[in-house]
């Protein structure tokens, strides 16, 4: 694991040399509970199939990183979009990486691409959220209750220095009123460059209505839709995803 700091705020981070030439780094952007070591062995099957640089960091707070000194607040993924991002890709001197964003992570890579749509090389989301739907805050509250009754803390504290202020950031203001009309899809049409939405069917936080607004407002955009896959397809259905990504990588 490495280190640098941004804004006074020390984050880890994961970075997995190219093996071939000519080819875009890619950038992994975790979901709303995740980090470095979240996505296990996935960033090295990656930079394995496709030969790419794979950087892959804990957000503020998240992992091992420090949190941001301001609260966290209903804006944190835009936050993260368009201060954070543009903040790391500098440090790590990156220039137009492929975005792989998992959920929030997918959510953060649309609101970029459609900020600066200049710098991301393409785009790949895997069940990135558009907009707040009733299964996704019925799911939320769930965890809510898993929380307070089952291991969950234990089982998230193996990735987390913070757990409970990652779990109680997350949980409260996606479950709070003044998240209910969080929407992103201004920023859809703006974007210019390749995307591919992965989504499963039986994904239990959102519809597939979150990727097709994502196809019907970004020229070119393409979707795949996996079965018997939830919430994470990089884990459910792996080489799936792993072809696809690699495959969509090279027509780059």
């Amino acid at each position: 694991m490495k280190h640098l700091t941004i804004a006074g705020c020390r984050l880890e981070y994961r970075d997995i040399p190219a093996a071939a030439e000519n080819r875009p780094p890619l950038l992994l952007l975790h979901e709303g509970l995740g980090s470095v070591a979240m996505w296990r062995h996935f960033p090295d099957k990656l930079a394995a199939a496709t030969g790419c640089r794979v950087i892959v960091w804990s957000r503020a707070g998240y992992g091992g990183s420090q949190p941001w000194p301001q609260a966290f607040q209903p804006d944190y993924m835009h936050r993260e979009a368009q201060q954070a991002l543009p903040e790391l890709l500098t440090a790590l001197g990156i220039e137009r990486p492929v975005l792989i964003g998992h959920s929030d992570g997918g959510s953060i890579a649309l609101i970029f691409a459609g900020t600066f749509p200049a710098t991301p090389r393409a785009l790949v989301l895997l069940a990135p959220h558009v907009f707040v739907e009733e299964l996704t805050v019925a799911s939320i509250d769930k965890a809510r209750m898993a929380w307070a009754s089952t291991d969950l803390p234990q089982k998230l504290g193996r990735y987390h220095q913070q757990v409970e202020q990652v779990f109680r950031n997350w949980n409260d203001i996606w479950l709070s009123p003044a998240f209910r009309d969080w929407n992103i899809e201004e920023y859809l049409p703006r974007i210019i460059c390749p995307v591919l939405a992965i989504q499963g069917e039986d994904d239990e936080y959102g519809t597939m209505r979150q990727i097709e607004a994502i196809v019907e407002q970004v020229p070119g955009a393409r979707l795949i839709k996996l079965a018997a896959c939830g919430h994470s397809p990089q884990r459910d259905q792996e080489a799936a995803v792993l072809a696809a990504l690699s495959e969509f990588i090279a027509g780059l």
